[in-house]
């Protein structure tokens, strides 16, 4: 049995185990918890909490997901109160003579990470927030500070905040966890950057994924077992198009959970896959659900309950759902939910996953004769700006008030400043909006007819906490301009932009922040001369135009790429 108890101010759980003690220490934060422009705050203080740590006999680890974090040790009790009470002490005294060396860790570690066929769901279900942040690299890493590392985790890091959990037969001696009060945070609201489901898209991955949502409970559960048992029967046994596959179940901490499925395929035999995979899922949405295949999973979860460490097993999950508020139940109280189970709540869990599924195709399917919606890789609608033509190609870039948008091939794209999830730039003029829906824009300076100050107009419309500065790239990685020799032929030459009224202010306070205080007193005492030089009214118009030229020949025009990328 687990029982419950407190050790220091923080709810506990406790399971006999056979073998080896272990412990672990979970915080209600993770990377749902972040924003794109400084995700990877909460990895990056797991990381640093376990520095000062070292090399030790027994096997120790931290986790960040995207509703908790965790640390892990297995060993003896002594060494198991050491590790814990050390965490509780560097996570609010953290070795910040450590900070570059643990992001430039962390950097290789998402380099050096292989690439899934899930990695992707995230960030087509929920966009370039909460639970989609998963899908991204850690943009925030290079712009972190101590500053903001205290602050996150005074703020999430508290005993209010957290959930101690053993295997073992009693609470380690000595073990301290020295947290300070705080709140016990709720899980954060879940997006979505679908408009509508079932809905697909096309990845380069040759496998076909399920990703769907449901109400969490037991028929949910079991209705992933007996899922893959009809895709394993159906797709490798009868037809032999696939080998791997797989179906999961996790619960999100808010009353639902996420199911997926996965089918591989061979590059010839994708379509046949992507068929049968969905034909599997209309046979269980129409109730075509077999007895002997729920017979089975239920027999199959019992006796993994009936294992003697099956309570020991659950307290890592045990403690998730205690800290986001979801009800603990006994091995005896889930055997019985599973002897509830019948077949009519089956063919309901069907349903829910159909109406709710994301499904990701190789490269050269599709999945709206079956119904799936494509998934959105355009906006639905541009806004307002001034025009910047393409020099090579039919599109423009507008720059406008309220966002960027882009109208040509593989357009429109728009990105409001307002939904911007970050503002990705480079020391060379270099920009890549990316919106809370995923769409994202990059900017290069090299085939637009782009005006200097269009930049400033965008960095200024856009919050300083949503702005990530990006290392500088090497001369060759960056597109150069057409050759001096080989100009464009006067009459191919684009007619002169129109600029809209708004622009002209944002301009000029942009090019002065360019020039500096010198670069002003120039401009300025080039006015005045002229002005003096001249007689009355006359010589001072004179002279503000004259200021006028010169600012115009200082801010050249550059030339603007524009790449669209979703991910």
């Amino acid at each position: 049995m687990i029982r419950q108890l407190d050790v220091d101010g923080v709810p506990t759980l406790m399971a006999p185990t056979a073998g080896p003690m272990r412990a672990g220490l979970t915080f209600r934060v993770g990377t749902a918890d972040e924003t794109l422009a400084r995700s990877g705050i909460t990895h990056l203080l797991e990381h640093l909490a376990l520095a000062p740590l070292g090399l030790t006999d027994y096997h120790f680890n931290g986790a960040t997901a995207p509703i908790f974090t965790s640390f892990y040790m297995q060993g003896s009790e002594s060494d198991i109160a050491g590790f814990l009470t050390a965490v509780c002490r560097t996570i609010h005294d953290l070795p910040m003579a450590r900070l570059e060396v643990e992001k430039e860790i962390l950097r290789t570690e998402w380099s050096s990470r292989g690439n899934t066929a899930v990695d992707a769901l995230p960030l087509w279900r929920h966009g370039a927030r909460d639970h989609g942040l998963s899908s991204y690299p850690e943009f925030g890493l290079h712009a972190l500070t101590e500053h903001d590392l205290r602050y996150w985790a005074a703020r999430w890091f508290t005993r209010e905040n957290a959930v101690l959990w053993i295997a073992g037969d009693r609470v380690p001696a000595g073990l301290r966890l020295a947290l300070p009060a705080g709140v016990r945070q709720p899980v954060p609201p879940v997006s979505s950057a679908l408009p509508r489901t079932p809905a697909y898209f096309v990845n380069g991955s040759r496998a076909v994924v399920l990703d769907s949502v449901v109400r969490r409970r037991t028929a949910a559960g079991v209705f992933a077992g007996v899922l893959e048992r009809e895709m394993y029967r159906s797709l490798r046994q009868e037809d032999g198009l696939s080998y791997t596959i797989n179906t999961g179940y996790e619960p999100r901490g808010d009353g639902h959970a996420t199911l997926r499925a996965l089918a591989d395929a061979l590059p010839e035999k994708q379509d046949a896959v992507l068929g049968g995979f969905i034909d599997v899922l209309a046979k269980l949405r129409a109730g075509r659900i077999e007895q002997a295949d729920l017979d089975a999973t239920v027999a199959k979860r019992e006796d993994t309950l009936g294992t003697a460490e099956v309570d020991a097993a659950r307290l890592p999950g045990q403690a998730v759902d205690l800290l986001t508020g979801q009800p603990t139940v006994t091995v005896d109280e889930l055997r019985a939910e599973l002897k509830t189970v019948t077949l009519p709540d089956l063919h309901q869990v069907a349903q829910e996953v159909t109406a709710t599924a994301l499904l990701m195709v190789p490269d050269g399917t599709t999945a709206d004769w079956a119904g799936f919606a494509e998934a959105p890789t355009r906006s639905t609608h541009t806004l307002p700006g001034t025009a910047y033509r393409e020099r090579e190609g039919d599109g423009e870039l507008r720059v406008g008030v309220d966002g960027v948008s882009y109208v040509g091939p593989g357009g429109p794209l728009t990105v409001r400043y307002a939904e911007c999830a970050a503002l990705l730039a480079w020391p060379d003029g270099a920009r890549r909006l990316i919106g809370h829906d995923a769409i994202s824009m990059h900017i290069e300076p090299t085939l637009f007819d782009l005006h200097p100050a269009a930049i400033g107009v965008i960095d200024q419309q856009i919050p300083a906490d949503r702005r990530v500065p990006m290392p500088a790239r090497p001369p060759e990685k960056i597109p150069q301009p057409y050759a001096a020799a080989n100009p464009p032929h006067p009459q191919q030459r684009p007619a002169p932009v129109q600029r809209a009224w708004w622009e002209i202010p944002l301009m000029v306070l942009s090019g002065l922040a360019t020039l500096g205080v010198g670069g002003i007193t120039l401009l300025l005492t080039f006015g005045l001369f002229v002005a003096d030089e001249s007689d009355g009214d006359i010589g001072w118009l004179w002279g503000m135009v004259g200021v006028g030229w010169l600012l115009t020949v200082i801010l050249a025009l550059p030339i603007v790429l524009l790449r669209r990328r979703r991910h």
